[in-house]
């Protein structure tokens, strides 16, 4: 796989520097689009490809089935294999709440981040905390299952700042947007693009384009917005 351009510290700046979660090489000078395709909509998290702007696979989710694995873990993987972290729903828990880790997950590793999801009165927030660097903390805005939403830095109780953007994707010879299948991830530059697919995995668990019944038909699962 081609690393990521490191972004050099004098020209990102600092604060941009908080983003770096999983490795700088993940992290572009500019302004960024990666493309995401899920790769099976059978199940939720079955499988994702993630393409860089020409075209060349950079990161990749892979399973076959909802009994291949600990449904409650996910992996991501660069272009050849390689285990970048895993993310894993923690038990028990009030609230929905992911875990993620740096490789593969082995017992007694400790989380670098963690995601909670809660609902008031119907209404929903995501919240990210990073694990290592006290006040880093991010909210994601908006609704997945919709593929609309943004990832924001809300460190240090500082005014929300957009960090990355899920977007629907429309096909440039066309002008037609595609399925939801397809869709962009769109990084500011100095934020690091591993984390931020790890967190589409979550939102990929948390809100399922399909839920799997007991007569194992499939049913459209309502758009939950998430929305604080």
């Amino acid at each position: 796989m081609k690393e990521a351009s490191v972004a050099p510290e004098g020209e990102v700046g600092l604060k941009k520097m908080r983003g770096i979660v999983v490795h700088e090489s993940f992290c572009y000078e500019k302004e960024t689009q990666l493309t995401v395709r899920k790769t099976s909509l059978f199940f939720a998290g079955d499988g994702f490809s993630v393409y860089d702007c020409k075209g060349e696979v950079f990161f990749r989710v892979e399973s076959y089935g909802p009994d291949v694995r600990d449904k409650d873990e996910v992996v991501l993987m660069d272009a050849s294999g390689k285990c970048l972290l895993t993310v894993r729903r923690k038990r028990p828990s009030l609230h929905q709440r992911w875990e993620g880790f740096l490789g593969e997950r082995s017992e007694g590793d400790k989380p670098i981040f963690s995601v909670r999801r809660s609902s008031i009165i119907g209404r929903s927030s995501v919240t990210v905390d990073v694990f290592g660097n006290p006040g880093e903390e991010y909210l994601i805005d908006g609704s997945f299952p919709q593929r609309c939403c943004t990832i924001y830095d809300t460190s240090f109780n500082s005014s929300k700042e957009a960090v990355a953007e899920i977007r629907r994707k429309v096909d440039a010879s066309t002008n037609m947007v595609l399925g939801r299948d397809v869709f962009s991830l769109c990084l500011k530059p100095g934020f690091d693009a591993a984390f931020a697919m790890g967190l589409v995995l979550v939102l990929d668990q948390i809100n399922s384009d399909h839920v799997v019944v007991d007569d194992g038909a499939e049913v459209d699962q309502p758009a939950e917005d998430a929305s604080p």
